[in-house]
């Protein structure tokens, strides 16, 4: 099911991710006020993303598609997201 790319950012935003506009808005993980080598992006101008784009945003920031749409829909918080990450070794 798409979600709405501006709930998507919101979401993301609000549990550590970091927005930079270029090209595309870029997003990065902060933990501990040190920028992480997790991201994604979403597309200028994009209103929905779709099922396709949302397995592969959940894939860039290392979780699966149901982790992914908990942590944008708030079921997920964002220590429990960094708790994910570290056990997966993916942050320190």
């Amino acid at each position: 099911m798409p979600k709405n790319a501006r709930t998507v950012l919101s979401g993301l935003e609000k549990k550590g991710f970091q927005s930079r506009d270029n090209d595309h808005r870029f997003l990065h993980l902060w933990v501990d006020d040190r920028k992480t080598s997790i991201y994604t992006k979403i597309s200028h101008g994009e209103k929905e993303i779709g099922d396709n784009l949302l397995g592969m945003m959940a894939r860039q920031v290392r979780l699966t598609r149901r982790q992914f749409l908990d942590l944008v829909d708030c079921p997920l918080s964002g220590e429990e997201y960094v708790g994910i990450l570290r056990n997966g070794r993916h942050v320190d």
